[in-house]
């Protein structure tokens, strides 16, 4: 590994030395390859400008000659030059075509370039691969998003619109292939319409953006008569907008001169790259000189010879796990800004303060009934020694306003006026944006979600048993350096009340333990064993230790920077078995804009040596569970001519089985594109249920759980091949958890809530995924406070990196360890107790309710709501307390009748909280997935 690294090294120099003149003298010759031609000082100033990046450079041949057919004068610009205060932002009007990926940094950039006048004309799923915050920011610029791909070529056709030269050019309507694209409301027209059912959107415009719903530049889309019809109209239809003195006037700010040349393109010849510029070196990552690639025949759909994308920009620090989710950011309008609010938008923005509202009454509800079942338990003189103050049920029935009078009380009624006061803003919100008064309408909606927080009782205790799981990343046991280094984090951890911990096992196909099966123990650890001792620590605290595991990720480039190696060694592992590795459609091992090889999960060796290794790992380290990450294959987009999985053996059995080499059809041949996206598919399908059934045998209380992504299950499968649904169903996993990120609620509860809803899970658990990067801590709690409203059974946080000591002092306070003889119930570990106690939590708050509700009710409703609510907590106890198959079936029994009557039974609440009511329903729904996991988990033979 020194000479290893020493020789690297050398060769780096060098080809630094050599980058230059090779630069130099090249430039031209690429300039002149891609067919984009150099802008001279010319008396007429280029109107537009183009971005060329890694996102549009495999369709950048047929962008360019479409450029310059259109007879327009432009100049091309490197999306990493789009940033704020980069001389990029010089021309009136800014073509991104087909670009799917976006930074915050970038998108930032756009907007305060187009609130200085700048026009923005898009292409293609623009955005739609970005982070959340980010593609809620281009819905704002570009007036609406792309929704889904059409599967056929419609006819786009004119629609109604203010703006008549989009409908007076025949040349603008015809045949194309895209997407349908989702406009906003208001400040939104549709000048052309796809014509299908109900005419969905091709095209949106505004007065600052046009978006067009194809891959402008590509002949699988559309013509080029068309695109250039459009590209043309809009350009113009931008600069007849602006007074005649500013239609060449450069932007404040931006440069006298945008870039000519593409400089980080390397030069191709045919199909083989002879030299480059960036982080890659002259050898890029394909080509004959590789000892790693195979011979590799590019598909028949390949057209003439295409430039190489851009080499990787150096990404900001992130975690590994899940840097395909970049970090999102929220990307609100400043507070003072009078940007309008559409209707829509105002309807989002009151129902968020009204379930913002519901969450703090939830929370609160659940110390109070709490608080009061503790005084049911002590002593007057212990209870008015105790910092909860807390309050018997009776007291609190005899003397209800002796509420306002104690340090709970006091907080409940402090609590209770600042709702009021919230409540006045949410019910007059809706007229300020009517009257449009904008920024008043923003800078009252902060200050009540900012009052909202400060409402949550974040110091005292209010969890009920649940998952807590938190994902113990490499960067952190590095970190920790030893066994008390890491010593110090479980004690953390364990404070915090955190009972399951996901350990980076295998990282970038190292291991973090001396392995007999995997080729290298990751070189960042020196002396000593911190699988072993993460082990011994959690379990030493009353702790679940899962291994976490990369799967079909084989090495990481940003790893390889770490330990100072070539950026694009694959790994140990496929360093060692070349043979095993996968490849995209262009022969590469690392897709284009990404950071990591991937295996071929059709090679059996590649299934044996990762069932090996974790057979290691479940059987020589006492473990409690397995997750699988990266079970997947790289992103792809097939449309855009992104695919992946053509590895060695992957080709050879799907020629086997077809006849046909999958590097020799397209997504265009229908049937077989399905063929080989479904062989893709059940790759990972089947090794799933291989890892399932082949440990469960070695350890049959193991908990095998999958780290996955939240997308519509169609687009995934074309996209990642992550049939995650398929594994539940099976039974093979008893974890699904989500990747769920987002920096607001709302945007984490619509990440979660259609699978939260989902029928197709069966009776695996679902474990929404928080992300605690740059999320406030309060933000965080509100999070959690949802995931304790819906019907789950927990939560996982990434990562413990970013754990802060803030999060662990609310953690500690609300969920903390409770000094008693008994341990909490873990839900996927004791599903049935679990359900027991989560029921009698339920019961307390109904008691509570009912005690202190000043309105009165009949007193036999109130006896029939209690005895049948009896009747199911006395079957869930005896349940819990001495499982069997028949009282298994006489609690699902109680728990169905109980549900059918709940809502009658719940009237009146219904019409005055009806969120608590859904609170109380979904919490009535997890119970029912507890047992239906637990009757899977504990067959009923043995019970």
């Amino acid at each position: 590994m020194v000479n290893y690294q020493e020789n690297q090294k050398d060769i780096s120099l060098k080809i630094k030395e050599a980058r230059k003149l090779f630069i130099l003298s090249c430039e031209i010759v690429v300039l002149n390859f891609l067919s984009i031609l150099p802008v001279t000082a010319a008396t007429e100033e280029p109107v537009l400008s183009v971005v060329y990046g890694q996102e549009n450079a495999n369709q950048w041949r047929g962008i360019s000659d479409r450029l310059q057919t259109t007879g327009m004068k432009y100049c091309v610009i490197s999306l990493s030059d789009v940033k704020s205060g980069g001389d990029w932002g010089d021309r009136r009007v800014l073509f991104l075509p087909n670009v799917e990926t976006l930074t915050p940094t970038q998108a930032i950039a756009l907007e305060d370039w187009m609130s200085r006048g700048g026009r923005l004309i898009a292409s293609g799923p623009v955005g739609s691969l970005s982070s959340p915050g980010v593609r809620q920011l281009l819905r704002s610029l570009l007036g609406g998003y792309w929704g889904f791909s059409l599967s056929d070529t419609e006819q786009i056709q004119a629609a109604k619109t203010k703006i008549p030269e989009w409908t007076n050019q025949t040349g603008l309507f015809g045949k194309v292939r895209g997407g349908v694209v989702i406009p906003n409301d208001m400040g939104t027209e549709s000048p052309a319409v796809w014509n299908s059912k109900d005419n969905p959107a091709a095209v949106v415009t505004t007065e600052r953006s046009t978006f067009l719903g194809w891959r402008w530049g590509t002949d699988t889309a559309s013509a080029a008569e068309l695109d250039n019809a459009w590209l043309k109209t809009s350009v113009n239809h931008y600069l007849t907008a602006l007074a005649p003195s500013n239609r060449t006037k450069k932007i404040a700010g931006g440069s006298q001169s945008c870039s000519t040349t593409v400089a980080a393109a390397p030069l191709v010849q045919g199909s083989r790259e002879v030299g480059g510029q960036g982080s890659r070196g002259v050898q890029g990552q394909r080509g004959s000189s590789s000892p790693l690639s195979p011979s590799f025949t590019p598909p028949k759909t390949a057209t003439a010879p295409i430039p190489r994308p851009l080499p990787m920009v150096k990404p900001p620090s992130s975690q590994e796990a899940i840097d395909q989710l970049e970090q999102a950011v929220r990307l609100d309008v400043a507070p003072n800004s009078n940007e309008p609010i559409n209707h829509n938008q105002a309807i989002a923005l009151q129902q968020e303060l009204e379930n913002l509202i519901g969450r703090v009454e939830s929370a609160h509800l659940a110390v109070l009934a709490n608080a009061a079942n503790v005084g049911e338990a002590i002593s007057e003189e212990k209870q008015s020694s105790r910092h909860l103050n807390t309050y018997t049920p009776q007291s609190l029935k005899e003397q209800p306003t002796q509420l306002a009078s104690t340090k709970l009380g006091a907080l409940a009624m402090s609590n209770e006026q600042a709702l009021a006061q919230v409540r006045v803003i949410a019910k007059n919100l809706p007229q300020l944006i009517a009257q449009k008064n904008y920024a008043l309408a923003r800078q009252q909606w902060l200050a009540a979600k900012t009052t909202l927080w400060q409402q949550f009782p974040v110091d005292r205790r209010l969890a009920q048993p649940e998952i807590r799981a938190v994902w113990l990343d490499r960067g952190t046991i590095v970190r920790a350096g030893s066994k008390a280094g890491l010593a110090q984090i479980f004690d953390r951890l364990a404070q915090a009340g955190i009972n399951t911990v996901f350990f980076e096992t295998v990282n970038a196909g190292y291991t973090i333990y001396p392995s007999q099966v995997a080729k290298e123990q990751n070189p960042l650890i020196r002396g000593w064993n911190p699988l072993e001792e993460a082990v011994k620590l959690a379990h030493e605290r009353d702790m679940e230790l899962h291994a976490w595991v990369w799967t079909f990720a084989a090495g990481n480039q940003r790893h390889n920077e770490i330990l100072n190696l070539n950026p694009n060694y694959p790994g140990p592992v496929l360093a060692a078995h070349p043979d095993w590795a996968n490849y995209d459609n262009l022969g590469n091992m690392i897709p284009v804009g990404q950071t990591k090889p991937f295996f071929d999960p059709a090679n059996p060796e590649v299934r044996q040596y990762l069932l090996k290794l974790y057979e290691e790992i479940v059987t020589k380290y006492n473990v409690d569970g397995l997750q699988l990450d990266y079970i997947r294959y790289p992103f792809q987009d097939p449309s855009a001519g992104r695919t992946y999985g053509y590895g060695k053996a992957a080709r050879a059995q799907f020629q086997k089985l077809t006849g046909v080499d999958p590097v020799n059809i397209s997504p265009s041949q229908a049937d077989l594109w399905q063929k080989w996206t479904t062989f893709r598919t059940e790759q990972v399908d089947s090794f799933v249920a291989q890892v399932s059934q082949q440990l469960r045998q070695k350890q049959p209380n193991l908990i095998l759980s999958v780290a996955v992504f939240p997308l519509p299950e169609i687009e995934r499968i074309q996209k990642i091949q992550q049939n995650w649904e398929t594994w539940a169903r099976r039974g093979d996993v008893d974890l699904i958890v989500p990747m769920t990120y987002a920096l607001d609620t709302s945007r984490f509860q619509r990440l979660a809530q259609p699978w939260i809803a989902s029928k197709q899970l069966g009776a695996t658990l679902l474990v929404p995924g928080i992300r605690l990067l740059s999320l406030p801590t309060i933000g965080a709690f509100d999070q959690l406070q949802l995931v304790r409203d819906l019907p789950v059974s927990g939560y996982a946080l990434f990562a413990a990196e970013n754990f802060s000591n803030d999060l662990q002092k609310i953690f500690s306070s609300t969920q903390g360890r409770i000094q008693s003889k008994t341990s909490e119930p873990i839900p996927h570990r004791q599903p049935f107790q679990t359900a027991a106690i989560r029921y009698t939590a339920l019961q307390r708050e109904w008691k509570f309710v009912f005690q202190n509700d000043q309105r009165q009710r009949p007193s036999q409703k109130i006896s029939d709501f209690n005895n049948q609510a009896e009747v199911l907590r006395s079957a869930l106890n005896q349940l819990a307390a001495s499982p069997s198959a028949n009282k298994l079936l006489v609690a699902k029994a109680s728990l169905t009748r109980f549900q059918s009557q709940f809502r009658v039974l719940m009237s009146q609440e219904l019409k005055s909280n009806s969120y608590q009511v859904k609170v109380w329903e979904n919490r009535l729904v997890t119970i029912e997935r507890l047992l239906r996991y637990g009757e899977r988990r504990v067959q009923l033979h043995t019970l």
